[in-house]
């Protein structure tokens, strides 16, 4: 594994089979050869190490239990409840897991790095639950059932099977690992739970950045509306980065469109049109900052506490706490939920009978009741955006005793955000749906790149809303948008 990674290569990166390099593989056991010396000459306990957890830091342990106080941690801190995470953020977990310990601040062996590789590489997925963690002392929960494998206890996700991880054990004649002092606590303690969501996250939102541009420049000219609020004059007055990008996106997917040519009845355009560089590029601008954030992270070491060969030292601190990605987690979820609340007033115009199309773009409105349902199942997805967008991250309920006293509730803030991500997704898709059907009203050519498009999703066959039920349509346009 690398030193650094930039946040757009990071799921290429991980196509790619886990491997311990000899550079990798000196650093970690240099790390753990001095964390044994620094253990045998310290003269006071150790957090976490040869003391108990969070509030029962004082209790010291004996020599002679420090192993099974590692086994006990990740038995015990296993409590994840709710739906399975999917396999893609399990095994993303498992990765950024790898790379957290592959920086040489952790004290783990190079043993188990190989055995969490080797789990990764042929697709072993713990079997974790989406729901525990408060994305404070790092995402323990689910941290620790993802590492329970090692130990061969918890379960595991084999070819769509799962099983008891030591049956898996035994049938790849493998044996369960004792884990060393601090060992366990460095597999649970970290952001990896919070950072797959964002990863994830990242993926889906790069792919709706590319589409919306195409999306509402179909909407536009579908809704004959005006070019100039896409005039670069403007933005240039008000040079805000995601504003100007967005204005010049409109600018280049209409480039040659016949239709913004044609005289408009108009003055003006409703705010859902005539504000997408500005609402758009607030949303730009929102995730530009949570990607770096996220990119910090990513090359970040999280868990605790944290071997400093060069300062002898073995340092507790609050690394592991979610503080950074929670709030950018949320701030995510509401940047995309603004993408799907204008992108549903645009389909909400698009079947409102205005502008020489017809009502709900029904072929006969009134025996046929056209779109007007699908603009429902997007103020629907929308309503539930807002509710989602409620902050996790200015919650914090006192745990472990009141010795973790504000967690960043995080990992909340992830699950909520891969939410709202997917019903933006679908809002979009409707809308390209409603764009095309108003299109394909209009006598008056778009431009060659939208009628590229259209002609390319229209390969199945005509949008036949009176024999084909609405859902397939929409689910038709959802993976021309997402999936194509």
């Amino acid at each position: 594994m690398r030193d650094y990674y930039f946040i757009h290569e990071v799921w290429k990166a991980m196509a790619e089979p886990v491997e311990l390099t000899e550079v990798v593989r000196n650093r970690m056991q240099k790390s753990v050869d001095f964390l044994h010396g620094y253990l045998s000459d310290a003269k006071a306990p150790v957090y976490g190490i040869n003391t108990g957890f969070g509030s029962l830091q004082n209790v010291e342990i004996s020599a002679s239990e420090l192993n099974e106080l590692q086994e006990n941690l990740l038995i015990t801190h296993a409590a994840g409840v709710g739906a399975l995470l999917s396999e893609e953020l399990t095994k993303t977990m498992i990765w950024l897991k790898l790379l957290n310990m592959s920086k040489g601040y952790s004290g783990i062996r190079p043993l188990v790095f190989e055995r969490l590789a080797l789990m990764y590489n042929d697709n072993v997925i713990p079997c974790v639950n989406e729901q525990g963690s408060l994305g404070a002392s790092g995402d323990l929960a689910p941290l620790s059932q993802m590492c329970l494998p090692l130990i061969g206890k918890g379960r595991v996700r084999v070819a769509g099977e799962i099983l008891d991880s030591e049956v898996w054990l035994n049938t790849v004649g493998l044996s369960p690992i004792t884990l060393d002092p601090k060992e366990a606590l460095a597999l649970i303690n970290g952001t990896q739970f919070m950072m797959s969501h964002a990863l994830l996250a990242y993926k889906k939102i790069e792919a709706i950045e590319a589409q919306l541009p195409w999306i509402a420049g179909l909407s536009i000219d579908a809704f004959d509306c005006r070019i100039e609020p896409f005039h670069p004059a403007i933005h240039d007055v008000r040079p805000h980065n995601g504003q100007i990008r967005a204005a010049a996106e409109i600018r280049q997917v209409l480039d040659g469109s016949k239709r913004t040519q044609t005289p408009k009845k108009q003055v003006q355009d409703p705010y859902s049109f005539r504000c997408i560089p500005q609402v758009h590029g607030a949303s730009y601008d929102a995730l530009d900052h949570c990607f770096s954030v996220w990119e910090t992270e990513l090359n970040s070491v999280t868990d605790n506490p944290n071997v400093f060969e060069l300062e002898n030292a073995v340092i507790s601190g609050g690394n592991f706490h979610g503080q950074p990605l929670a709030l950018t987690l949320d701030y995510a979820a509401m940047a995309i939920a603004e993408l799907a609340n204008i992108s549903e007033r645009r389909l909400y115009l698009l079947v409102s009978g205005q502008r020489e199309l017809t009502p709900y773009l029904a072929e006969i409105p009134g025996t046929d009741s056209g779109c007007m349902i699908t603009q429902y199942s997007a103020a629907s997805l929308v309503s539930q955006n807002k509710q989602l967008c409620t902050p996790a991250s200015v919650d914090s309920i006192m745990s472990s005793n009141g010795q973790e006293d504000h967690v960043s509730m995080g990992a909340n803030a992830a699950t909520k955000l891969i939410r709202v991500v997917e019903n933006t997704r679908y809002v979009l898709a409707m809308e390209w749906l409603c764009g095309v059907k108003a299109h394909k009203q209009r006598n008056i050519e778009s431009s060659v790149g939208i009628e590229k498009r259209v002609s390319e999703f229209l390969k199945e066959g005509p949008l036949d809303h009176r024999n084909t039920p609405m859902n397939d349509l929409i689910e038709r346009a959802y993976n021309y948008c997402w999936l194509g």
